[in-house]
């Protein structure tokens, strides 16, 4: 049984006439009749029975013909979808990390949908923490992530956002008013930290090692936005990027770290050596302009969060 075969056989049972068929299929109608002649032949059951000059479907030929009319149907959307896709068009999954939630992810991604030719495509959006989305883009399950860097060898980074670490305390706090904290005063207080196997967690944590600090963490928090609505009711300061979701927040003071100019990176990473769809090549290099417009003219004095860490240390 073919493809042809069961196309043919749909042909004729919607016109319930070989000639007919046969011209909507640009075929002979002695071919077509041959066709289904092998088909029937195959099945070992008759599918047509003649009325008149045409034909009309069998009992078993209306069973066959619900099953094949749907095999027909998939295969033609699945040959409109690689055509869409060899023109640029298709379905774009990504993944990324909480604090790109706010606005860098959705603002980003309406840009590019905004560009002439790309107003058909499709994004899927999935959240989680960087390890996590790393296995999806391992998997095939995700054609892009966005998150922290590691030192995964199957994966292309390329750093999209820079972002400032700063201090964060509630506003009653003794250290309010102060527009630059030290490692040493923040340690003196309750920390609220990130999840210890996130990758912020592991950053920030050999972070305090690197700076000699051992502060007391008595909660640990998924996100940003967590974070932020704990240390404004008071229950602790906390050490977080400077986030979209930062200027969304009343009742917190926001402090510079002192001595030190420190930064988080987020990448943008993808699977090496997999071809990827025009789209999402499409999607990457556009990403790429992007931010290749924003160059940061401070890069080079700050410390970056990804450089005081052994991956070989942790299994990411």
């Amino acid at each position: 049984m073919t493809l042809n075969q069961l196309q043919y056989f749909c042909k004729v049972a919607e016109f319930e006439n070989y000639r007919a068929a046969s011209t909507a299929l640009h075929i002979s109608q002695p071919s077509l009749s041959r066709q289904i002649a092998v088909l029937e032949e195959e099945l070992g059951i008759s599918l047509f029975d003649k009325k008149g000059r045409g034909v009309i479907l069998t009992k078993a030929g209306r069973i066959f013909y619900e099953q094949a009319a749907k095999i027909v149907n998939s295969c033609k959307e699945v040959q409109s979808k690689m055509i869409e896709m060899s023109h640029g068009g298709g379905k774009i999954d990504i993944g990324y990390i909480f604090p790109l939630a706010g606005r860098f992810i959705p603002h980003r991604v309406r840009s590019f949908l905004d560009l002439p030719g790309n107003e058909s495509i499709k994004f899927s959006f999935w959240q989680n923490h960087t390890p996590a989305i790393m296995k999806r883009i391992e998997s095939g399950n995700l054609d892009v992530g966005f998150g922290g860097y590691t030192d995964k060898a199957d994966l292309n980074y390329f750093p999209v956002e820079t972002q400032e670490f700063v201090i964060i305390t509630p506003e009653s706090h003794p250290l309010s008013g102060q527009q630059e904290i030290s490692f040493e005063d923040y340690a003196r207080y309750p920390v609220i930290g990130y999840d210890r196997q996130s990758w912020m967690g592991i950053h920030t944590l050999a972070l305090y090692e690197e700076f000699g600090v051992s502060p007391e963490i008595t909660i640990e928090c998924p996100d940003e936005y967590t974070i932020l609505s704990l240390v404004r009711e008071d229950f602790g300061i906390a050490l977080i990027p400077r986030t979209d979701t930062l200027d969304e927040f009343a009742g917190i003071e926001v402090h510079s770290i002192k001595g030190h100019n420190l930064a988080h990176q987020i990448y943008m990473f993808w699977m090496k050596d997999r071809e990827q769809l025009p789209v999402v090549e499409r999607f990457i290099a556009y990403m790429k302009e992007l931010t290749y417009s924003q160059i940061d003219s401070e890069s080079a004095s700050k410390i970056y969060l990804k450089d005081i860490i052994h991956y070989d240390s942790f299994d990411l």
